[in-house]
């Protein structure tokens, strides 16, 4: 039994170690921009049958069942928490915030190849070519791509609910001319998605295939101007798992010390 005992608390060692780094990576990106907090789910693991079905127990009655004894736990995945965070003004025009459902496109590149990403971080900015971009460290490119013109000031740039892109242009017309048309897309299980960093995700087999569309269409939200959507993450939530965990680490460790002490008294027996 203290080899059992020993065995469990030390898989419990194992998975809240795993859940403690995931609680401290919520942590640290609280200030990032489009961050979705993520959970650790547990699982216990196969309980070993010590008895086959059939044996005749004390009673020498035939037991219908085997002894069954547990083994521990383990980590069964980590999951994405997709609720949408604060929106807060910032002022700058090529900020946008999604107001609902759907991920914003982009370009990156994932295991060597070139593929669509999706992100809620909607801090854009335009590159030295004039294509809206991601503001990240590889400047993801929009997709589809919209240019602003050379002479374009942040000023004149008006980003609809329905993604439409307007330019106010010296010498054109007061209602300004549309440039592009920022598209949306999103999934019918987004906790399906992969994490591939720089606030991006790609698509999985869990996620299915995206559903793409205008703002406000095929139910998706609509965009906000000079606006960003926070991280989801909330400090206090995060502190009382953080605590939890600790405590649970530390009696799984008690556990396997206990344990430890038990099988040297049961080793001196021997002798």
């Amino acid at each position: 039994m203290a080899v059992t005992a020993l065995h469990a608390a030390a898989t419990g060692m194992k998975a809240l170690d795993e859940k403690l780094n995931v609680v401290a990576n919520n942590i640290a990106n609280i200030n990032t921009v489009g961050f979705k907090r993520s959970r650790v789910n547990f699982e216990d693991l196969f309980y070993q049958v010590r008895r086959e079905p059939g044996v005749r127990d004390v009673n020498d009655e035939p037991s219908p069942h085997g002894i069954l004894v547990g083994l521990g736990v383990q980590v069964s995945g980590t999951q994405l928490n997709f609720e949408q965070g604060t929106v807060d003004p910032t002022g700058k025009k090529l900020d946008l915030a999604i107001d609902g459902e759907g991920f914003f496109q982009v370009k990156t590149y994932y295991n060597g190849q070139e593929t669509v990403a999706y992100t809620r971080a909607g801090n854009f900015v335009r590159n030295a070519n004039g294509y809206l971009v991601l503001a990240n460290s590889e400047g993801s490119l929009l997709e589809p791509p919209i240019t602003l013109p050379e002479d374009t000031i942040e000023s004149s740039i008006t980003v609809g609910r329905d993604g439409k892109v307007i330019v106010k242009q010296p010498g054109g017309g007061p209602e300004g001319t549309e440039v592009g048309q920022i598209q949306l897309a999103r999934f019918v299980n987004p906790e399906g998605l992969l994490q591939v960093g720089k606030n991006l995700f790609v698509e999985s087999e869990a996620s299915g295939t995206p559903i793409e569309g205008n703002p406000l269409e095929e139910g998706l939200g609509g965009l906000i101007q000079g606006h960003l959507e926070g991280s989801n993450v909330e400090p206090v939530r995060e502190l009382v798992e953080l605590i939890f965990t600790q405590r649970g680490f530390e009696l799984n460790s008690q556990v396997v010390q206990s344990a430890d002490e038990a099988l040297r008294a049961i080793s001196l027996l021997r002798r």
